[in-house]
């Protein structure tokens, strides 16, 4: 037991980076609470909510960004690439005195999730990967002219399923391999990762290639469905909250890819409380069981690890087809893989919930860091802006108010969900009374999503 505690320190610490402890609050008042404001939401839809609303919005273009403003982007995340991978290879291999671990784990893995919220697909024009491939195939072009040969076909049935299988990686990475606090190895599974995201564009085209097979891409585009805010060749249009999501690419891979980023923030929540980390918890089990196949112990730790991982998904894959199966029992003609697509998009505001319920603190906190982590990214002592004496103000948010916020982001995103999937079933059966009755089952799931969520957070801050 002790060598697992060493090896995988209390999965509390599940981003290398230490976390402030909320307060534990019992979870059974809130979990009845949340579901009676999902049970009055749905009878809300069902009654004043007869007719498809968002799947017409429209949009209204407002400005138009030059070419130039785009390539500075570029410019500037290439850039802040570069640092991040140089901190994480030069710099002090302490995790909380590198910069590498914070700018990966906090700002780019919660922070730009966040600000495509609000501000839309951001990410697009900062991507390094992206701004790389579009510069080159610019220069080749204008080397090769016409001689350049053209990208291969992107094959239909991959889908998303490279970019789905990229975000389970990289959850992977933050929460099973026990080298995740190591700055240095973060640095070069970066540079693998742009280097296969290189590879694959020059293969079939940067822009085919970032909407299908870029985890982070696709993950964040999807989360900018949300905005009010939308980014389309360098013009900026207004819509409706929750619209974009109506356009959801329903595609292979799709269902895949916004189940994985539900189940790897919940599998973080679920690694963190003591059914997984206790002293006879289903880790200590698992690890046992590995070990004594004769697995190395730090082998057996993360092979138990990636089973709990790949299992969450498959649970929250689960739920889902469940929603699925009872919503093709009202009839219609669409088989159930059918549907599952349709309504894929419903998931997206609770992948979002999931991520700032279980995040919200480690951003507000540590992503305070960063002010003092700019002016000595590698942690040896320098002090470029003036800030490397800042710290961390613990006193900006009591530990009630982030299980407040934690609570309204899962019922405001699980309410969203509901929305879009009223919506959507009234586009696809028509009549108010039958779209209601295809929803009774999405709206158990939707209260399933919302307690499980609740119950994660109350057992991880015990």
């Amino acid at each position: 037991m002790a060598t697992l505690c060493l090896v995988a320190p209390a999965s509390a610490s599940a981003h290398g980076i230490s976390q402030r402890a909320d307060l534990p609050i019992p979870e059974w008042l809130f979990a009845w609470g949340a579901a009676l404001v999902l049970l009055a939401s749905f009878v809300a839809l069902s009654v004043l909510w007869r007719r498809p609303v968002l799947e017409r919005a429209r949009e209204r273009a407002v400005l138009r960004v030059p070419l130039a403003l785009e390539a500075l982007a570029g410019v500037i995340g290439v850039a802040a690439f570069a640092a991040v991978v140089y901190a994480g290879l030069a710099g002090n291999q302490t995790t909380t005195a590198n910069l590498a671990p914070t700018a990966i784990f906090v700002l780019f893995w919660v922070g730009v999730p966040c600000a495509s919220v609000l501000l839309g697909d951001v990410f697009a024009a900062f991507s390094p990967w992206r701004a790389t491939g579009r510069f080159a195939g610019w220069l080749a072009a204008k080397v090769a002219g016409s001689d350049l040969p053209t990208p291969l076909t992107y094959p239909e049935r991959l889908g998303r399923w490279p970019a789905a299988f990229g975000i389970l990686a990289f959850a992977w990475i933050e929460l099973v391999y026990v080298g995740r606090a190591d700055p240095s190895h973060l640095a070069v599974l970066a540079l693998v990762y742009a280097a296969v995201m290189l590879a694959g564009m020059s293969f079939y085209g940067v822009d085919v290639w970032t909407r299908n097979a870029d985890g982070f891409g696709v993950a964040f585009g999807l989360l900018a469905l949300l905005a009010p805010l939308h980014w389309s060749d360098r013009e900026l249009r207004i819509r409706a909250p929750l619209a974009g999501a109506t356009a959801m690419p329903q595609v292979s891979g799709a269902v895949a890819m916004v189940v994985t980023m539900i189940g790897t923030t919940t599998f973080d929540g679920f690694s963190q409380g003591s059914v997984w980390t206790g002293t006879d918890g289903l880790l200590q089990r698992l690890t046992d069981s590995l070990d004594g196949f004769g697995f190395g112990r730090e082998a057996a730790i993360q092979g138990a690890g990636t089973i709990g991982l790949l299992a969450v998904v498959l649970i929250v894959a689960g739920l889902y087809r469940l929603g699925v199966a009872g919503m093709h029992s009202v009839g219609g003609g669409l088989s159930s893989d059918e549907l599952a697509r349709r309504f894929a998009h419903t998931l997206i505001p609770i992948a979002f919930a999931y991520l700032v319920a279980h995040y919200f603190s480690l951003l507000l906190f540590q992503g305070q860091a960063i002010v003092y982590l700019i002016s000595d990214p590698l942690g040896q002592g320098s002090d470029i802006f003036g800030t490397s004496s800042s710290t961390i103000d613990y006193s900006l948010i009591g530990a009630n108010g982030i299980w407040y916020v934690q609570v309204a982001a899962l019922v405001t995103g699980h309410v969203g969900a509901l929305v879009l999937a009223h919506d959507r079933a009234l586009s696809l059966w028509g009549d108010s009374k039958t779209a209601t009755r295809s929803q009774y089952w999405m709206l158990l799931v939707m209260v399933t999503f919302t307690c499980l969520g609740l119950w994660l957070l109350s057992a991880a801050s015990q």
